[in-house]
């Protein structure tokens, strides 16, 4: 079965406040919430990048570390 249609909604009178305080607070402190969230999330990804290059640079020293003791040892083991 249908429902009967709604009447129109209750006007708002001029002594029933306008807004909820609380309601306000709540959107205030939800859009500030959100602001700081996106703020993290962009130094996040600038600390990330950071990070990758800071590692690449680490294990290309080890890498380089290592190549030159195994030369190293080639050079004594051959006696070149």
């Amino acid at each position: 079965m249908t429902e009967p249609a709604r009447g129109p909604a209750p006007a708002i009178t001029e002594e029933s406040p306008s807004l909820d305080p609380l309601a306000i607070d709540r959107a205030y402190r939800r859009e500030r919430a959100r602001r700081r969230a996106r703020i993290e999330r962009r130094h996040a990804a600038r600390r990330s990048g950071l990070r990758f290059w800071v590692t690449i640079l680490a294990l290309a020293f080890l890498a380089a570390v290592v190549i030159l003791a195994a030369w190293q040892q080639v050079e004594t083991l051959f006696g070149i």
